[in-house]
């Protein structure tokens, strides 16, 4: 298995500024890795209801998370700030590879980094559907 690399603030087309909390921190001093997938999932939503992409309670379709993963080169710590980049490498039919680089204001490099799939699927009935040409055209500005 390749060892990954961290990536560059830069890789990243779409960028948040996430405010970590006392309670992110474990009792190792740093936030606990659980945490780094709340920011992947709040960067993510964030820029699919910033963009009209995504209603809470009234889309028609929805993503659900079918893999993630996560890679830790360097620790973040309460009360750091936390950058998080969004970019996407993969738009399948209903599917969508988003990737995630997390970054703190003293670092161009990535401290974490990893990926979220969602397959978008119909509210009701969690079949996959395709993702919508508005949907697309939104996610198509993520991709490097």
């Amino acid at each position: 298995m390749t060892k990954p690399t961290p990536t560059l603030l830069t890789d990243y087309p779409h960028t948040i500024r996430i405010q970590t909390r006392w309670i992110d921190n474990d009792v190792y001093g740093h936030v606990n890795n659980v945490v780094y997938y709340e920011y992947f999932d709040t960067v993510v939503n964030r820029f699919l209801i910033d963009q009209g992409l995504l209603e809470i309670g009234k889309s028609e379709i929805i993503g659900l998370v079918v893999e993630t993963g996560c890679s830790y080169f360097t620790p973040i710590r309460f009360p750091e700030a936390v950058i998080a980049g969004l970019r996407v490498t993969k738009l399948g039919n209903s599917s969508v590879r988003y990737e995630i680089g997390l970054f703190t204001d003293l670092q161009d490099t990535a401290c974490a980094q990893g990926h979220f799939v969602h397959v978008y699927v119909d509210t009701d009935t969690r079949k996959p559907k395709p993702l919508t040409a508005a949907m697309r055209n939104g996610l198509e500005s993520l991709m490097p």
